[in-house]
């Protein structure tokens, strides 16, 4: 069953999403070469308590963190720790959540450590990150799950990979339905399969994480024996970017943006939803 939020309570997502967008900026200012990833971990602990927020990370399933930190090959679900140093020309991925009142916010960046980073990287975090927001501009009243996953496929598929070759659309992982839970239906593929069909229509109050992984290579992934940490099977780096987005009578609302999706959605043409919080 899809969780169907009503303005009130998207109006408390978006605080929660407001308390990622904090934990973003503060994380990626400090990932600099020298920094280790609880380094990270413990600056975004500290945003959590300041805003009188709490991880929605920490203790999931077990995972030891309050975000992830998933450096190159990682793709997702790195476990920070002391013996992680970012070095200079490295790239890492933060997905950080908070809850705040019981509502969940759930986001991601890639951030490119030092400087010198090669076109290619570049590129991917770029194709990623519009991917994304392809996938939330067919956030509209009447389109179903598989045309916000289409929006994401097509987007990335139309772009030229520096040196020939295709993206790789991680297969393993995808977005979410997001509200009381982190993760609530329905699951949402980066790619259209034909055999889930269309997916629920989209209605005023729904909600999702939208959050494409891409890589240099390979779609497939593994799991290191921590049993969290998700490589690429062939060692090619990655990038992951994910916004929450609440759908409502007037459009989509960028929950884990700090404008909302405003000045973005504008440039694709769409006008976001008015920000309940001012």
């Amino acid at each position: 069953m899809v969780q169907i939020k009503n303005p009130e309570q998207i109006a408390k997502m978006r605080a929660a999403g407001l308390v990622v967008a904090a934990m973003h900026k503060a994380c990626a200012e400090a990932a600099q070469p020298g920094v280790s990833t609880k380094e990270l971990d413990e600056i975004a602990a500290k945003v959590l308590a300041d805003h009188g927020a709490k991880p929605n990370f920490l203790g999931y399933g077990g995972f030891p963190g309050n975000i992830c930190t998933s450096v190159n090959e990682v793709v997702v679900h790195g476990i920070p720790d002391r013996e992680t140093v970012l070095r200079n020309g490295d790239v890492i991925s933060i997905d950080a959540g908070a809850i705040v009142d019981g509502w969940h916010g759930d986001a991601a960046i890639t951030v490119f450590v030092g400087s010198g980073h090669s076109p290619e990287l570049i590129e991917l975090s770029r194709v990623t990150e519009e991917s994304m927001w392809a996938g939330i501009a067919a956030m509209k009243q009447g389109n179903r799950l598989v045309d916000v996953s289409r929006a994401i496929e097509t987007y990335i598929r139309r772009q030229p990979k520096p040196g020939g070759g295709k993206y790789g659309i991680i297969e393993d992982y995808g977005g979410h339905g997001i509200g009381t839970e982190m993760h609530m239906d329905p699951h949402l593929l980066n790619y259209v399969d034909r055999r889930r069909g269309k997916g629920p229509k989209l209605v005023p109050g729904f909600c999702l994480a939208i959050e494409p992984m891409v890589s240099l290579g390979t779609p497939r992934t593994e799991v290191l024996e921590d049993d969290w940490t998700v490589i690429t099977t062939d060692g090619s780096w990655s990038s992951h970017w994910e916004h929450s987005v609440a759908l409502t009578e007037e459009g989509p609302l960028v929950l884990t943006s700090p404008d909302g999706g405003k000045a973005k959605l504008a440039e694709l043409g769409i006008t976001a939803a008015p920000d309940p919080l001012g």
